[in-house]
């Protein structure tokens, strides 16, 4: 694995399970008014153009990084309606 590679899944590994510790604490409380939704919206957004164009220049890096993310700020959205 050449080092483009290695630092590109690094940084995917960061940016993904960076949300995960707002997704166990909004888990947790069941709390989640403090969440920008417009953000969170906007971020959703983003994720997917990302996974998208990691489907259409077939990197798996992207497009794993990119679903993990996705699903992530989903269900983090989902609170953020629920409880928010």
């Amino acid at each position: 694995m050449d080092l483009p590679t290695i630092i590109g899944l690094l940084a995917a590994l960061c940016t993904t399970f960076a949300l995960l510790p707002q997704l166990v604490k909004v888990w947790k409380s069941r709390h989640a008014h403090d969440i920008s939704l417009g953000m969170y919206i906007i971020y959703i957004s983003g994720i997917a153009l990302w996974l998208i164009y990691g489907i259409i220049i077939n990197n798996l890096p992207v497009i794993a990084a990119n679903t993990v993310s996705m699903l992530f700020a989903g269900i983090i959205l989902v609170f953020k309606i629920k409880y928010g």
